[in-house]
């Protein structure tokens, strides 16, 4: 049985949980197609202000199933080609999602799974938590935009290390490099990330969503260009009703109420 996509709600806050424990947690069409439907939703849902990615049990998601690889490989290339088609277009929903997706990490994030988790906005690792691009070790190649967001976050030199030599890497070499935002004990990965969410839910939706719509602008524009989206984007936060709320509450020292 493939594996699936659960949902649940913490507050504010969608979990998004990848269940297959006995693979731990290897990546389906299901959970693509799931992935992508949960965030649409979400988007719509002013009442939901983050939403958390987690594994089931004990591990994150160790990639592509590769029974289940080995089995389209006997078909042809076009079923592999459409499975990876809408493994990306989950990928390209986590990055362009306006509100906050956070990734909880216990135990493996490997292939695939890595790629997921570096397609979230931030990344909250266990202590025991191992991170590697392992297709090599098979003979393939990264998908999931792992190459994509490699390339942009670290020097060449990593970014090649990473992709070739597979891991698993420890959660504090990649806080180092960036890759990783917290580092928790055993099992505490999804309490830190509810905490960051719930810190994000209390600011205000609107400049939260601009905040990485210009982050995700800035490493395809030039200065100027983007200059001008950053002004664009003050002005149409500076007279939003959550702008008015944020000055007033700072002018009169107390805590913000945003809509």
């Amino acid at each position: 049985m493939p594996s699936e996509l659960l949902t649940s709600r913490e507050g504010s806050t969608l979990i998004l949980t990848l269940s297959d424990p006995a693979t731990r947690n290897t990546l389906s069409p299901q959970v693509y197609s799931a992935g992508v439907e949960a965030l649409n939703v979400a988007e719509a849902d002013d009442s939901i202000r983050a939403v958390i990615l987690r594994g089931d049990g004990e591990h994150f998601c160790a990639g592509g199933d590769l029974n289940r690889i080995i089995g389209l490989r006997k078909t042809g290339p076009q079923a592999q080609s459409e499975s990876i088609a809408l493994f990306h277009q989950l990928i390209e929903s986590l990055r362009a999602f306006p509100k906050p997706v956070i990734a909880a990490v216990e135990g493996f994030a490997a292939g695939g799974g890595m790629s997921l988790a570096l397609a979230c906005d931030l990344v909250v690792a266990a202590a025991d938590a191992r991170f590697g691009m392992s297709y090599g070790k098979v003979g393939l190649t990264p998908d999931g935009g792992g190459s994509w967001h490699l390339a942009r976050l670290l020097p060449r030199p990593l970014a090649l290390e990473l992709l070739w030599l597979a891991g698993p890497v420890k959660p504090e070499r990649l806080l180092t490099l960036g890759l990783v935002n917290r580092v928790t004990d055993k099992g505490q990965a999804l309490h830190e990330a509810l905490a960051l969410a719930d810190r994000l839910a209390a600011m205000a939706p609107n400049a939260v969503a601009g905040a990485k719509e210009l982050v995700a602008r800035a490493a395809l524009s030039p200065l100027a260009e983007h200059l001008e989206a950053e002004r664009r984007q003050f002005i149409v936060n500076l007279f939003h009703d959550n702008g008015d709320e944020g000055l007033k509450a700072f002018f009169e020292k107390r805590p913000p109420s945003f809509r």
